[in-house]
Formats: structure tokens, sequence, C-alpha cells
């Protein structure tokens, strides 16, 4: 059994996570990604996305992280999962981030329990989003 992670975007957002995700964890042939462009109907990105995840088995997991709730990669996306009978082995998560995505990746292999990483990939992500506040009046690089 092999746990997919794939990303799915409106324009290029997928791709450019994918790739910094593989900066920090090095390339994995396991993390897919497609999105959908400009130009390109949903109908297409449906199309790109069944081809992109041919190889999937019903023996597999995927973890696919989406950008928005609701919008077309998504709806399209579980479609294609549905029709291949992966939904129910699928953990599907929105609002995805670079800490959400290195999380999936590096702990996939670690945590047999969808729920546990689940709420190990969500907690990364929701603490993750944060203000960095520059104190006024401290101008030394040190504090940084």
């Amino acid at each position: 059994m092999t746990k997919y992670v794939v990303l799915i975007s409106h324009g290029e957002f997928a791709p450019g996570l994918r790739s910094a995700v593989f900066m920090m964890t090095g390339e994995r042939e396991e993390v897919l990604c497609t999105n959908l462009k400009a130009d390109m109907s949903a109908d297409e990105f449906q199309d790109n996305f069944r081809e992109l995840i041919a190889p999937v088995t019903e023996d597999d997991q995927v973890i696919l992280m989406c950008d928005i709730l609701g919008g077309s990669p998504m709806t399209k996306a579980l479609e294609v999962l549905s029709e291949r009978n992966l939904l129910d082995k699928s953990l599907v998560l929105t609002g995805m981030n670079m800490p959400m995505a290195m999380t999936a990746v590096i702990m996939k292999d670690n945590l047999d329990d969808l729920d546990m990483l689940k709420e190990t990939i969500l907690g990364e992500a929701k603490n993750a989003i944060s203000e960095f506040v520059v104190e006024a009046g401290n101008d030394s690089d040190d504090d940084i």
C-alpha cells in the first residue's frame, strides 16, 4: 500500500507548493499535483486529475490537499476518486499551506491511523498561522 499526497489548486499554487515541499523533503514520487489553469475548463482539469492518479490502486490511500473548499478542482477530484472507489480511503483537506503539505509528506508513512494523521496535519497547519510582531525601537537583528 502506498499513501499518496495529491496537491490540487487553481493557478500555479499546487505546482509551486510541491516544488517548495521538495526543497525541504527531497523529491518523492508519491507526491503528485495538478492545477486548474486560467485557460482550462473544469472538465479538462478532471481529465488531468484522472490521468494523474491512474497509478493509484484500491489498496492505496490518498491524502488530497486542496486550496479552496468547494472549488472546481476539489469537486472534480472528488468525482474521480468516487468513480475509482478511492473516496472512502481518502483524507481530503482544504486550505492547504506549506506546513500542512510538509507534515503530510513527512508523517504519512509514520501514522497508520488516518484520524491521527489528520489531526497531526491540521494541527501543524493551524499552528503555522500567526502574526510576527517586530518590537518598535528595537533595530537589533540579533532578536529576529
